[in-house]
């Protein structure tokens, strides 16, 4: 019984502080004096986008526009980037193919890395001092002009060794 009540609690605190992160990122969005509760929406516009600049395998670059709070890997599925193997878990941290490598000056800014992350992050291919997981990273405004690297490949477990079976 006591275990119950536990599990319970410890429910409802995880609940609490996922919805108390999500309302921050929410809140972060917007500009400070703008903040309301009204069904209105703020008008896209490019001033409030950030640009990333994505470095693929081949080396050439290709520079999108995201929202804040929007995650790397969201970005990369909402503007249809071509980076094969990329995001096979759709972001739920169950593998390492959205790893994206990061210039020493931005990855300082990126934000403390979770050990689930890390756990993850293991099992990429080409791992570096500055590699992270996009899906695990999202857009601010101080992330400006940021560069990210697609590895030159990917450790994906549902490609088998031998393609002929």
């Amino acid at each position: 019984m006591a275990l119950v009540t536990v599990t319970r609690r410890l429910a409802h605190v995880t609940l609490r502080e996922c919805a108390r992160r999500t309302a921050a990122v929410a809140l972060a969005c917007w500009p400070a004096g703008q903040r309301s509760l009204s069904r209105s929406t703020q008008p896209l516009r490019s001033d409030n986008k950030v640009t990333v600049h994505f470095i693929n395998r081949d080396g050439d670059k290709i520079t999108v526009k995201g929202s804040p709070g929007d995650s790397l890997l969201d970005l990369v599925i909402n503007e249809d980037l071509d980076f094969d193997g990329y995001g096979a878990c759709e972001g739920t941290l169950a593998c390492s193919t959205c790893h994206l490598i990061f210039e020493e000056d931005v990855y300082n800014k990126l934000g403390p890395i979770t050990d689930e992350e890390m756990d993850m992050l293991d099992l990429a291919y080409g791992l570096t001092d500055m590699s992270r997981l996009g899906c695990q990273i999202c857009l601010t405004k101080s992330l400006e002009g940021m560069v990210a690297r697609v590895p030159e490949s990917v450790a994906d477990i549902r490609q088998s060794k031998d393609e002929s079976a």
